[in-house]
């Protein structure tokens, strides 16, 4: 079987409503799908070559990125690899998860951050571990962005804003915290604020239809290969979250 096939397998079963491979392979694929994958290998072996697969899921997902229009919205999720009650018995990911906080509490995993455009298409992406602060990525996740960069009020820095702008010419806008003084902000730059929520839609998504969380993962490489497969099924969507700009702009010509 060629790697091209397989990598089309685990691609193709974040598109369908599986909710384990093993399932999706053996009553989907093998029965289904003879014709397309004649080759087909036993399960077990799939499963022992699909680590070859890791660096060209890399590759393409990159080709799958977006192009940067000047407008750009940045924002993390959690990825939990166990429930929290279970921290002590988990070892596949001891190493490399860490507990960290939330707005919605304590998770044991890691954080996926994003960087998406106002098409909904994906621009960059990165994983660390789950007590990384959101801010320390950003520099790499942006590096090749123009324009104007929103977030939310974690990704507030002074400093970070000003290396942002003097190394590549990005404005970094965020929301500010209740305890902060207001500060004039232009009412387009409010209107794109209030339009964070692309990435919430986008990580629902990621997580409810291409599964790129669960608790089942018995070794990193392959909750790497689910993580990207996960990202480049939803960059293959026909319809994706998306502001509309075009439209909204031709509305308000005169």
């Amino acid at each position: 079987m060629r790697l091209s096939e397989m990598l089309i397998i685990v691609v193709h079963f974040h598109q369908s409503n599986y909710r384990k491979v093993k399932t999706f392979y053996l009553g989907y694929v093998g029965r289904h799908l003879r014709a397309e994958f004649p080759r087909q290998l036993s399960y077990s072996r799939f499963i022992q070559l699909a680590p070859r697969l890791l660096l060209a899921l890399v590759a393409y997902l990159r080709h799958c990125y977006g192009t940067c229009t000047g407008l750009a919205f940045i924002d993390s999720t959690a990825l939990a690899v166990c429930d929290n009650h279970h921290i002590a018995q988990h070892h596949v990911f001891n190493v490399m998860a860490q507990r960290g906080r939330t707005s919605v509490g304590w998770l044991y995993g890691f954080k996926l951050h994003l960087v998406v455009n106002d098409c909904g298409e994906l621009l960059s992406c990165c994983l660390t571990p789950g007590n990384v602060d959101d801010r320390q990525p950003v520099p790499c996740l942006v590096w090749r962005l123009f324009g104007k960069l929103f977030g939310d009020s974690s990704y507030l820095s002074q400093p970070l804003a000003q290396q942002l702008f003097e190394d590549q010419a990005l404005q970094l806008i965020t929301k500010l915290r209740s305890n902060m003084k207001k500060q004039l902000m232009d009412e387009l730059d409010k209107y794109f604020l209030r339009k964070r929520a692309i990435v919430e839609s986008i990580y629902d998504q990621l997580k409810n239809i291409s599964q790129i969380e669960h608790t089942r993962h018995r070794s990193w490489i392959g909750f790497l290969m689910n993580l990207l497969g996960g990202l480049i099924a939803y960059c293959h969507q026909p319809k994706k979250p998306s502001l509309n700009l075009d439209y909204l702009f031709a509305l308000a010509r005169p």
